[in-house]
């Protein structure tokens, strides 16, 4: 009796262990967990531009891909991919006039290596000609895209993208 009893806590105890295990195992090799540590795209300057008043004027704005990830660029090749996109909300005292987007890089997923799909990866930088009001404006632009890692994407996303336009 004491040997079947033995027993049936050492199944249990392997039954244990081994579910930890996968518990644990999950945990590190889980795709969409790795993409939610940190930001996936990081907006990296300038903070502060002066443009003449009432003039398009070019500024360049620099953002950063974290490691391993890609989001798609602003013109994906498949139409149900969602574009990276910089926009700035009305009455701000600054408008968007127009923005130039960076070629993307062609990128193939390990599943299909006969697609290729066009991202941005690591640092990339997006022009945009802005015309200000005179005076200073704290504008919260956006930039709205897609994360995605070799495995899986993450739901689309906007970052605020935060700059005093001054207008002179």
């Amino acid at each position: 009796m004491r040997a079947v009893r033995i027993a049936g806590i050492q199944i249990a105890t392997a039954v244990l262990l081994g579910a930890a295990a996968l518990l644990a195992w999950g945990q590190v090799n889980d795709p969409a967990h790795s993409i939610l540590k940190g930001a996936a795209v990081e907006y990296l300057f300038p903070e502060q531009v002066a443009v003449a008043v009432g003039k398009p004027s070019l500024v360049t704005l620099h953002f950063r891909v974290a490691p391993g990830l890609h989001i798609n660029s602003h013109t994906p090749k498949d139409e149900f991919l969602i574009p990276t996109v910089f926009s700035i909300p009305d009455g701000t005292g600054v408008r968007l006039e127009e923005a130039s987007y960076p070629v993307g890089t062609e990128f193939a997923l390990p599943l299909d290596p006969t697609t290729k799909l066009s991202v941005y990866t690591g640092e990339f930088v997006i022009q945009a000609r802005l015309v200000a009001e005179q005076g200073n404006h704290l504008v919260e632009a956006k930039l709205h895209f897609q994360a995605c890692d070799k495995n899986v994407c993450m739901p689309p996303k906007t970052i605020p993208v935060a700059i005093d336009v001054i207008g002179k």
